[in-house]
């Protein structure tokens, strides 16, 4: 079993940055990748950004040049960091991992940003 716990959500205004922080615990064997998500209001859960067990990584067009996500393998904590945030950024953001042969999804920060 993984445990994923999030922090650094919050509210900004449009251009400001966030840190989001996703830790992981428990049962860890090995974590293939981590990602993150986010859901708004009304909306599908989309992919934002991921990154593997040997650092690569990608991310979504809509936040491409804007949000870069990294990990802390001593912490196993995967970050995502947000600058130039916009109102469409707006959402519940959610970190994933993949252990295991299992998903593990974090109880969800929320993001608001203001225009």
């Amino acid at each position: 079993q993984v445990q994923l716990v999030e922090s650094g959500g919050g509210l900004v205004q449009a251009g400001g940055s966030l840190r989001l922080s996703c830790a992981a615990s428990g049962s860890i064997f090995r974590i293939n990748v981590m990602r993150w998500f986010r859901q708004a209001p009304g909306k599908q859960r989309d992919w934002v950004a991921e990154i593997t067990s040997g650092g690569s990584t990608n991310s979504a067009d809509s936040v491409k040049g804007r949000f870069t996500i990294s990990r802390d393998n001593a912490k196993n904590t995967v970050y995502l960091q947000m600058n130039s945030l916009k109102p469409e950024d707006t959402a519940v953001y959610f970190c994933f991992a993949h252990s295991g042969g299992r998903v593990y999804w974090g109880q969800g920060t929320q993001v608001t940003v203001s225009s």
